[in-house]
């Protein structure tokens, strides 16, 4: 499985955008997920969506303002992100997991294939 995260840019505070991940190659069903690292930081766990599209999980820092979706049809996965901060300022990653017992879904570990990352600037 490839995988290509588009859609990044510079917005000012409050603005939106939305993330793309295509994904490419051998599908079997995997949960979606997307996941950042800010400058200096660790990667953190954002959002993740199964297959069938529910449940969806999300970072307590972004519920109510950031919306994970895909598109089977398309192999795609989308993050509309609204009311952006200067903190979420990242390069933001798109990852996909195998089907797993268990998974929390937020797990940096549970996921198997990463996508190169798109960098998302949001100025004061």
């Amino acid at each position: 499985v490839q995988l290509q995260a588009s859609g990044g840019g510079l917005v000012q505070a409050g603005g939106s955008l939305r993330l793309s991940c295509a994904a490419s190659g051998r599908s079997l069903r995997h949960v979606m997920g997307w996941f950042r690292q800010a400058p200096g930081k660790e990667r953190e766990f954002v959002a993740a969506i199964t297959w069938s599209g529910s449940p969806t999980v999300y970072a307590d820092s972004v519920k109510g303002r950031f919306t994970i979706s895909r598109d089977n049809a398309e192999n795609a996965a989308y993050l509309e992100m609204r009311s952006l901060k200067p903190e979420d300022t990242a390069v933001y990653f798109c990852a996909a997991a195998k089907p797993r017992l268990r998974a929390t879904l937020m797990s940096i570990s549970e996921y198997d294939y990463w996508g190169q990352g798109t960098l998302v600037t949001v100025s004061s």
